[in-house]
């Protein structure tokens, strides 16, 4: 099986959208080659995909990725709220929400913050961050069939151009190659879950003068719910271009060719209530809303990450972003076992940390749809009180009660009640500001390349004790004593206290995961504090 390779890789991507483009630039970053492959010529051309919530930027601040990412969204940077609204010329009208982040209440939790930036504005910044970063991209590639053995996976690719084929020996596979992935279906892993939702169609189209109408009104998403013709519209420069999400019935036999242009005009002047408004119809998708988790997200050397491994409905813009998360916890995992830094088990931990965060997010997904009265939803009409509670604590509040992660109850909710980042393992790490070789950093920016213990200034014995860890195991494990005595690496703004915000007492210390959550912490000092890392250590890494 390993004869007449052309190609060998630690990993291959399959699938070059926001998750495989996130999952190849999160490897790059940490050094870890491979090739991405995908079957259509270039990034996505339709604005979809837009909310990026407030963990999926921490993890792009993280990548250096950022601030390139608001500079493609500055044009939407003013929208924040959700209406809903009869019409937007009646007076049937009521915003779910008027701000993302009303009061500013946000920067507590994190140095990041939401970001509306539309799929076709996004990709290419990743296509760009991620080969200045050295990915190896390869559109217009398509899989064409894969085996794995216990030593790797052996895949055949093509160019669609040229037709040419090309066999790839990767030690590991990446799928992210969508709701139907071929890899998925080929594993014969199953999905779970109600299945499908509702289907719309989105419309793009110019009008200059929906402006006027809209007015000072600077929604994400304008939910309209006229009975005969409603709909979701979104902004896409605020001017004169836009995309109207129509409901589609083709369990009633509707077909797309139902949808001319002369019809989605029409839906569309009424549903924004201006019956004489200008429209040009630039382009029509058919997307589908449904709530499936695969029963596994792995299968040997094979991992599913983003829709392969979970569909969502749109409502909350949860699915991309639970996606991207996956490639970022899998990639650091990838990274470490690749690097012999860990054993193979520590893979295992993909699945069991992510796979309960898909369930309990496309749940809440489904439910916002019935909050939200998603056109074509028929669901039941959600829990109450969800309109604005709960957004933040789905998107970053939630833990990892098996996995990676040491002294946690298995049985803790993956989805707290109430919002709280204090440390405790499982969770992501609590944002504070510092002071660092006079630059002002976050706590969050020293996550990404290794684990971080965190200590006190006042007693060096943990820093000491990581040190020669990271010796012994070869382990990437960097230390940071945190204080305002002489000689601290980092120094709390304000004088605020580091130890109390992480749960734990000054001569105690935490353990980060390069991902920024919590793997273990002691709340006070240790025996021996080599002896005790040593042993977190090597269960975390599964060098047992």
């Amino acid at each position: 099986m390993n004869e007449n390779v052309d190609l060998r890789v630690p990993v291959l991507i399959v699938g070059g959208s926001l998750v495989g483009l996130s999952a190849s630039l999160f490897l790059s970053r940490l050094g870890v080659r491979h090739l991405l492959v995908e079957k259509h010529s270039s990034t996505s051309t339709h604005p979809r995909g837009r909310g990026n919530n407030v963990r999926t930027m921490e993890v792009f601040r993280a990548a250096g990725a950022e601030q390139l990412i608001r500079d493609a969204a500055s044009v939407l940077a003013d929208n924040h709220g959700i209406l809903q609204a009869g019409s937007l010329t009646g007076d049937d009208q009521e915003w779910l929400f008027k701000e993302i982040d009303p009061g500013g209440g946000l920067a507590r939790f994190s140095p990041s913050g939401w970001c509306l930036c539309s799929q076709n504005d996004l990709e290419p910044v990743l296509v760009t961050h991620a080969r200045a970063q050295g990915s190896e991209l390869r559109f217009s590639t398509e899989l064409i069939s894969f085996e794995q053995d216990a030593d790797g996976v052996t895949a055949v690719v093509k160019d669609r151009e040229t037709g040419e084929r090309t066999t790839v020996r990767a030690d590991y596979l990446v799928a992210a190659d969508g709701p139907r992935s071929p890899v998925r279906e080929q594993l014969g892993i199953g999905q779970t879950g109600p299945g499908d939702l509702f289907h719309n169609v989105s419309i793009t189209f110019r009008s200059r003068r929906l402006a006027s109408v809209v007015g000072d009104r600077r929604f994400i998403v304008c939910y309209l719910t006229d009975p005969e013709a409603d709909g979701a519209l979104l902004p896409v420069d605020n001017v004169e271009k836009w995309v109207f999400h129509a409901p589609w019935q083709p369990d009633r036999g509707e077909t797309l060719e139902d949808f001319t242009d002369e019809r989605c005009a029409e839906h569309i002047r009424r549903a924004v209530g201006a019956p004489d408004l200008d429209i040009e119809i630039t382009g029509k998708a058919p997307w589908h809303a449904a709530e499936r988790v695969a029963e596994r997200y792995a299968s040997g050397r094979v991992f599913l990450a983003g829709d392969s491994a979970h569909e969502m409905s749109p409502t909350g813009a949860f699915g991309s972003n639970t996606g991207i998360q996956d490639a970022h916890n899998l990639a650091w995992k990838l990274a470490a076992v690749i690097d012999e830094a860990a054993g193979p088990g520590l893979l295992q931990t993909y699945e069991a940390e992510r796979l309960p965060v898909a369930r309990a997010t496309s749940a809440r997904a489904s439910a916002r749809s019935g909050e939200h009265s998603h056109p074509g939803y028929a669901g039941p009409p959600g829990p109450g009180g969800g309109r604005k509670g709960g957004m933040l604590t789905v998107a970053l509040g939630y833990r990892y009660a098996r996995g990676a992660v040491l002294d946690i109850d298995p049985g803790l909710p993956v989805v707290p009640d109430t919002m709280g980042l204090t440390g405790e393992p499982g969770t992501r790490a609590p944002h504070m500001w510092l002071e660092r070789a006079g630059a002002r950093v976050s706590t969050l920016d020293l996550y990404e390349r290794s684990c971080v213990l965190l200590c006190d200034a006042r007693y060096p014995d943990w820093r000491a004790a990581a040190e020669q860890v990271a010796k012994r195991l070869s382990v990437p494990l960097v230390p940071f004593s945190i204080g305002s005595v002489p000689g601290a690496d980092l120094v709390p703004e304000d004088g605020a206290d580091w130890a109390a915000v992480h749960g734990t007492s000054p001569e105690g210390a935490v353990l980060v995961r390069p991902d920024g959550f919590v793997a273990w912490r002691s709340e006070g000092p240790a025996a021996d504090s080599e002896a005790t890392l040593y042993e977190v250590m090597l269960t975390l890494f599964h060098r047992g």
